[in-house]
């Protein structure tokens, strides 16, 4: 069977092709991606009108460079499967009508796919794919998530962030450092030339016994610390831009030392829930998965330990196609999903979930 994958869940237009072969791991054939980073830029964060006119956009011509990289036709699709959510509702909206306009065309099913599932499942597209169960880190913009996994669409959520989560606080200090969107990335190679221990910033919920996160009061510690800084430098209210007064060293200071109260508490809380449930695996999956702090970590921590630690490729970690087609793909495998009967009436409507838990899509 081969699935096409459509995303457009926020700023990333991602389109892809996946193969199943009988009871084997899914083959991806060609992936494509689209990035508005340099189009929200200019306004230090995502605005969901332009991102939503940008997909209409990206998907067609995206669609038409997926099948020729893979050497298929249109025709050949046997399934148009599309991010439902959550994500923002009108660039949701683009790619499902999309899918389903394309599966009318073609007479051909869709499948609506959970975002958050197409990340946890994102390391089977690697060259070191997991197996069943495993404990998975899911750190992917405003969610931060421990789950245990026992099979597709088999999830129990052990902890999640009750306020910000570990995306927004590295985009948050960031911008707080003045540093252009999106932060995280920009944060993580300025703390290369940081020291990590330069100032004591918080790592909240540490010791509180269970596995949720809370990474409001690091982001609120952050600014303290940037207005102190800059307050021992200058005379006169702060301005917005008054982390610019900061010298380059400070600046590298703050964001290592930032990184590393994340990193500490991602680390300890995904430890605590191996040792929970006794499992011997770790998934970390997300964009904040990609950061090169948090692996080597959490390699040499679990390396320690005994337990196999796995990731999606560099360039997986991020919103896109492939994910959302290998996610539909192992929900056919599993079983979950099963193509309309002969004679079954063809349905066009669609909807999108803007939030929808990830605990809640049952098998």
């Amino acid at each position: 069977m081969l699935i096409l994958g459509i995303e457009s869940s926020c700023d990333e237009t991602g389109v892809a092709l996946v193969e199943t072969v009988g009871a084997a791991v899914p083959v991806l054939r060609a992936h494509a991606l689209h990035s508005q980073i340099a189009m929200h830029q200019a306004y230090g964060g995502v605005v969901p009108e332009l991102a939503s006119r940008d997909h209409i956009r990206r998907v067609l011509p995206l669609t038409d460079q997926v099948l020729a990289d893979a050497g298929a036709a249109l025709a050949d699709v046997d399934l148009v499967a599309f991010t439902q959510g959550p994500g923002l509702a009108g660039a949701l909206l683009v790619g499902a009508g999309v899918a389903v306009a394309l599966g009318a065309a073609l007479q051909r099913p869709t499948l609506g796919v959970h975002h958050l599932e197409g990340h946890l499942l994102s390391p089977f597209l690697s060259a070191d794919p997991p197996s069943f169960p495993f404990v998975a880190l899911l750190v992917s913009g405003g969610h931060t998530q421990l789950m245990r996994v026992d099979g597709v669409g088999r999830y129990e959520l052990l902890g999640e962030t009750i306020d910000d989560a570990a995306g927004e606080a590295f985009d948050k200090s960031a911008k707080l450092l003045g540093l252009p969107y999106p932060g995280g990335p920009h944060l993580a190679r300025l703390a290369e030339q940081g020291n990590p221990t330069a100032y004591a910033l918080p790592r909240p919920l540490l010791h509180s016994g269970d596995l949720d996160f809370s990474f409001a009061g690091l982001k609120t510690a952050v600014l303290t610390q940037v207005k102190r800084l800059v307050s021992a430098q200058l005379s006169g209210p702060l301005s917005p831009h008054a982390a610019e007064a900061l010298s380059e060293a400070d600046r590298a200071d703050v964001a290592a030392s930032t990184q590393a109260a994340i990193v500490e508490v991602l680390l300890k809380k995904s430890l605590a829930a191996l040792t929970r449930t006794g499992l011997t695996r770790l998934v970390v999956a997300g964009g904040v998965g990609a950061n090169r702090q948090l692996r080597m970590q959490l390699n040499a921590a679990c390396q320690a330990r005994g337990v196999r630690v796995h990731y999606p490729e560099l360039h997986l970690c991020t919103d896109n196609g492939a994910m959302i087609a290998m996610a539909a793909a192992m929900r056919v495998q599993a079983r979950l999903w099963q193509p309309p009967g002969p004679g079954a009436t063809a349905s066009h409507s669609f909807a999108v979930r803007p939030r929808w838990p990830l605990q809640d899509l049952g098998c």
